[in-house]
């Protein structure tokens, strides 16, 4: 019998599709579902896949792959979407696509599912990943072959006992790095959906401040305490959402993003201090590029790889201490202090070429 490994979510759409790939494909459906740090119970989730009828249910702990080989890269790469805002979902989808992969060769299964939208960017995104990855794999979106609207989905799960969650008029995606919020019927989000950030409007008095050290593009101190990149997030987390920071209106969906909107500024103020004018205007140049290859399929490409070998040539230089201020929703940077500065010259002739002659 042919087997699939579907990307399961545990919720209406990758449970439907459990029990439509397994009755029109005949197959048997391995799940797997992703630890990012979205604060799920995701051994219930696991027991939802299996009570479907998933001959195997893989929960695997992704947290430190993906702030290893994505977040942190992202960060230093200084990799934001077009509206502004860190890479939040955009970056788990590479990690997404490759374990699918990995699990598929080890399931030896010839077709890999997930559950994304129609027509949307993150949908392109996974299937030209999970392609570049391995060309082999036939990679089956449900939502996209069913032909099922909406209610018509929630009849098909009714009649197969599956669990239908009430309607909501947003969508939450997220990771330990933030969440996405989205409005699905066109209304303001409610303020109740927010965890990570309280409404600037609300953050009075002073505010709080944290002092951000790195070693060579890698934040790993704040405020003299040493953590691992994990604990940083968690903790500037909390104090920055506590004073309204992260919270990103963008069109038809918020992004709640407290400790990479610190992270991010931080780091690019640093970095900016240490590489100098020009390389500081290349970079910025280039981030925009690497923004775009994680978001348009292609983090494995040869392209963002170059990207990142500039990036990491110019991490070297980046070690010093940022100060931060937060309050009333904003971050801003009021301090910031490196042995390797990058000092203008005192005559512009003392590089002119006649000068170095």
């Amino acid at each position: 019998m042919k087997r699939i490994v579907l990307a399961y979510s545990g919720g209406l759409v990758t449970s439907a599709a459990v029990a439509w790939l397994a009755e029109q494909r005949d197959a048997e459906i391995v799940t797997v579902t992703l630890d990012f740090g979205q604060e799920r119970e995701l051994a219930v989730v696991r027991e939802r896949a299996l009570a479907l009828g998933a001959v195997r249910a893989h929960v695997v702990d992704v947290r430190e792959e993906f702030v290893r080989d994505f977040v942190l890269p992202a960060l230093q790469a200084d990799a934001l979407e077009g509206a502004g805002h860190p890479l939040v979902v955009a970056l788990a989808r590479p990690l997404i696509a490759r374990r699918l992969v990995e699990m598929a060769k080890m399931e030896s299964a010839a077709a890999v599912a997930h559950g994304g939208a129609p027509g949307t960017a993150g949908e392109s995104s996974l299937h030209q990943t999970i392609r570049s990855l391995d060309p082999s794999l036939e990679v089956i979106a449900p939502a996209r072959v069913w032909g099922m609207s909406n209610d018509e989905v929630t009849a098909f799960a009714r009649g197969h006992n599956i669990h239908v969650p009430p309607a909501d008029s947003y969508r939450t995606d997220a990771t330990l790095w933030g969440r996405i919020l989205t409005s699905i019927d066109g209304d303001a989000i409610p303020e109740d959906a927010f965890t990570l950030t309280r409404p600037a409007a609300d953050c009075e008095g002073d505010g709080a401040v944290v002092d951000i050290d790195f070693n060579a593009g890698v934040p790993v101190r704040a405020n003299g305490v040493e953590m691992s990149l994990i604990e940083m997030i968690e903790s500037l987390e909390t104090i920055a959402g506590a004073h309204g920071v992260g919270r990103i209106a963008a069109g038809s969906y918020v992004v709640e993003a407290p400790a990479a909107v610190v992270l991010h500024a931080a780091h690019r103020e640093l970095e900016s201090l240490v590489v100098g004018a020009d390389l500081a205007r290349m970079k910025g140049e280039l981030a925009r590029r690497y923004a775009a290859a994680a978001t348009d399929g292609r983090w494995f490409s040869d392209l963002r790889e170059a990207l990142a070998a500039f990036t990491k040539v110019l991490q070297r230089r980046v070690t010093g201490s940022v100060r931060v201020s937060l309050a009333g929703g904003r971050c801003a940077v009021t301090e910031r202090t490196s042995v390797n500065e990058v000092r203008p010259s005192v005559s512009a002739d003392a590089t002119s070429p006649k000068a170095v002659a």
